[in-house]
């Protein structure tokens, strides 16, 4: 029979930062099992030499995603013509009921 599964609450759940932080520090923690070599393992001096940059190409190709991330999205961001109507309809209204109050703009 299979198991009952207990339902999370939402303190318990893993959020995406808490995901990404682990899988961060999982990688982390092997690039530098193999970057620092401990006693007892060998680690060619090319691949020695790939590993320690490995890091800095990373964050670099990280920057890059996010960058083209944000243009894309900036780039195909939609026009909300009836909201901004709203809103402009909005600050009419508002700036008549400061007149009638005696502000001056």
């Amino acid at each position: 029979a299979p198991l009952p599964s207990l339902p999370l609450s939402p303190q318990a759940a893993m959020t995406k930062l808490g995901q990404w932080l682990c899988g961060l520090a999982l990688l982390g923690s092997a690039w530098a099992a193999l970057a620092l070599a401990p006693p007892g393992l060998q680690v060619p001096t090319p691949l020695r030499q790939a590993l320690l940059p490995l890091p800095v190409y990373l964050l670099v190709a990280f920057g890059c995603y996010s960058l083209a991330t944000v243009g894309y999205r900036l780039a195909t961001f939609n026009d909300c013509e009836e909201a901004a109507a709203e809103l402009q309809e909005q600050i009419r209204a508002a700036r008549a009921d400061l007149a009638r109050r005696g502000l001056r703009l």
